[in-house]
């Protein structure tokens, strides 16, 4: 399939809505998600914040559009096949494409989290199970039911927001700080599924993974020491990849790894 797009010159009609990129970015009412979409849509981007809790999501749009940003709500759980589908819908009918995905939502169970710290041999199958339902099949049922919509974009993208705690070549290293079982390894195969969906859709979407790095967030209560804004700006950096921009390719912060601003799978 050719990727590229001709804008028709006597297409100025249009309006400023449709002529706009529109994204969708998961878990979009806090962290990584909201910074995430503040950044696309002050890049003129038409941007759904998704959120599992309706009143959160709802306030986290308005603040974006104080901001004079394009921003639309609409829930929508990971975990529950009703809300994708009727995410599917909303941007449908409005649009009838989607220009970027941003599969964002994720937990950590059983690590640095509010369930408390446990050495991996400690942590229960229920946490695995519950952290694979967000941050693995989440990114499965969302990416299947959006595709759709993605391939008829001009210049689809899909971003995975992951970490290099997905790194195997970290997990090896001794500079490992965070021996995190459930999480660690959930971010492990999001890596593994963004070559996959890459190798088969080379040729119409673009997919990477962005790892925000260690960032202030209440993912792991506010401990990193990264900016949020500076740990979002690598998701964006692959949304907002060229039609002919590179796809498999783990991006992130470089603190771990000599490759400037490129991750080891």
């Amino acid at each position: 399939m050719d990727r590229t797009h001709v804008v028709n010159s006597d297409s100025s009609a249009e309006s400023d809505a449709e002529q706009s990129e529109v994204a969708l970015i998961t878990g979009a009412n806090k962290g990584i998600g909201y910074e995430t979409a503040r950044q696309l849509g002050e890049r003129g981007m038409t941007v759904f914040v998704s959120a599992r809790h309706e009143q959160r999501g709802e306030e986290a749009t308005e603040t974006l559009r104080e901001d004079g940003i394009d921003a639309r709500f609409v829930r929508l759980d990971v975990t529950d096949e009703a809300t994708i589908e009727a995410a599917v819908r909303s941007i449908e009918d409005e649009f009838g494409r989607l220009d970027v995905l941003v599969n964002n939502a994720g937990v950590s169970l059983g690590g640095n989290s509010n369930e408390g710290e446990r050495p991996p041999s400690e942590v229960t199958d229920g946490m695995m199970r519950r952290t694979y339902e967000v941050n693995v099949f989440g990114v499965v049922a969302v990416t299947h039911a959006m595709l759709p919509l993605l391939r008829r974009a001009p210049a689809g993208r899909i971003v995975n927001v992951s970490s290099e705690l997905g790194s195997m070549a970290l997990l090896a290293s001794s500079k490992n700080r965070f021996n995190e079982l459930a999480y660690n390894s959930s971010k492990a195969a999001v890596n593994a599924m963004t070559l996959v969906y890459a190798a088969e859709l080379r040729d119409a979407v673009l997919v990477n993974a962005a790892a925000p790095g260690y960032t202030s967030t209440a993912l792991h209560d506010f401990s990193g020491g990264r900016p949020v804004e500076e740990g979002a700006s690598f998701v964006v950096r692959a949304a907002t990849l060229p039609a002919d921009g590179p796809s498999g390719q783990f991006i992130g912060p470089s603190e771990y790894f000599e490759e400037e601003h490129g991750l080891q799978w």
